[in-house]
C-alpha cells in the first residue's frame, strides 16, 4: 500500500477496458486486472485517488475468493506477479498487491445486488411505494432494520459515467435464460449469507452488496470484486441501531460529504479535503484489517 495508482499504462500489454476502478489488459492468455485508487460515487469518477484503496479492494476480493470457493469457482489465476508473464514482472512495483491475473471469462449482463438490511436506496424505495425493486415488504420498517430474507434485486451493469438500473427477475431470464438467471440469484443468496456470517463474527454487519458472474468453459464463475467496501455497505455491529442511518466502513462517508457539499451529481467531480482523503484511506484500512485480522 505503499503507491498511489490512479490509472495505469503498460507497453507490453493492451488495454482492454477501463472502468471506474479497474484498468482491464489482455495478456493473450488471460487478463490482467489492475485495482487503482480511483474512487467513484454516484457513478462518476473523482479527480482524487484514496492511497492505499486498490490494494484494500483487491486483497479484500481474494479473501472472499477463498473462503467462497466451495459454493462457486472464480476467475482468479494467481496474484503473484512473481508467476506473472515475464514482461509484467518489471511492473511489479505498481503491480504488488493491487493486481490479480485472471480466466478470460464472458461477463453475465447483470449486476447481482443481495440487501440483507433495508438502507440506501432499497429505503427510500421502501418510504415511497412500499416495495424495494417491485418486491414487496411488510408494513412498519425502520431504516437500516434486518429483513427477514435476504432480497435479490439485479440491476443492469452501466459503463463508466452511466447509472445502472433496477430490473426484474423477469428481465434477468430474457437477458440470460432461466437456467443462469435463477442459478445466478441462488449462488448470491448463497455467497452473501456465507460473508454476512463470517463478517459478523468479526463484528461486521454487511448490510447490502454486489457481485457479477461470467462464464469461463460453460460455466458460471465469480468474477470482480467482492464483498469489498466499495461493492458492499459494511455497518459495525456494536453500534447497530436500527430506525436511523448507520455509520459505514465504506465509502458512504464520501457521499455524505459530497451530499453536503452542494454537487449536482454531474461530471466533474469535485476535489475532495486532505481531511475526507484521509479519513476515507483510513476507514478502508481499517475493514481490511477488520475482515481480515490484517491480512494475515
Amino acid at each position: 500500500m505503499k503507491n498511489v495508482v490512479m490509472e495505469t499504462s503498460f507497453n507490453d500489454v493492451t488495454l482492454v477496458g477501463k472502468g471506474k476502478v479497474r484498468d482491464i489488459y489482455d495478456t493473450k492468455d488471460a487478463y490482467l486486472m489492475v485495482t487503482t485508487d480511483r474512487l467513484s460515487a454516484f457513478d462518476v469518477i473523482l479527480p482524487d485517488a484514496i492511497p492505499g484503496k486498490g490494494s484494500v479492494l483487491n486483497l479484500i476480493s481474494i479473501f472472499w475468493y477463498e473462503k467462497m470457493k466451495d459454493i462457486v469457482d472464480n476467475h482468479l489465476i494467481t496474484a503473484d506477479v512473481n508467476e506473472y508473464p515475464e514482461p509484467l514482472r518489471k511492473y511489479g512495483d505498481i503491480l504488488e498487491n493491487r493486481s490479480m491475473l485472471v480466466k478470460k471469462a464472458k461477463p453475465l449482463p447483470v449486476e447481482c445486488i443481495v440487501r440483507g438490511y433495508i438502507s440506501g436506496s432499497g429505503w427510500n424505495s421502501y418510504r415511497k411505494e412500499g416495495h424495494v425493486c417491485g418486491i414487496d415488504l411488510p408494513d412498519g420498517l425502520r431504516e437500516s432494520d434486518r429483513l427477514l430474507e435476504p432480497l435479490y434485486t439485479p440491476s443492469t451493469k452501466a459503463e463508466a459515467g452511466l447509472h445502472d438500473e433496477n430490473i426484474s427477475y423477469e428481465k434477468t431470464v430474457e437477458l440470460m435464460g432461466a437456467e443462469t438467471a435463477e442459478k445466478v440469484k441462488k449462488l448470491s443468496l448463497d455467497i452473501y449469507k456465507r460473508g454476512a456470517e463470517i463478517a459478523l463474527e468479526k463484528g461486521i454487519i454487511i448490510a447490502d452488496t454486489k457481485f457479477e458472474f461470467g462464464i469461463v468453459d460453460d460455466r458460471i464463475v465469480l468474477i470482480d470484486e467482492v464483498l469489498t467496501p466499495d461493492s458492499s455497505r459494511f455497518w459495525p455491529k456494536k453500534e447497530y441501531e436500527p430506525g436511523k442511518s448507520q455509520r459505514s466502513y465504506d465509502k458512504q462517508y464520501v457521499r455524505d460529504w459530497l451530499m453536503q457539499s452542494g454537487w449536482d451529481k454531474t461530471p466533474p467531480g469535485p476535489n475532495l479535503p486532505e481531511e475526507v482523503i484521509r479519513n476515507t484511506a483510513d476507514t478502508y484500512k481499517e475493514i481490511f484489517d477488520l475482515l481480515t485480522d490484517g491480512g494475515k
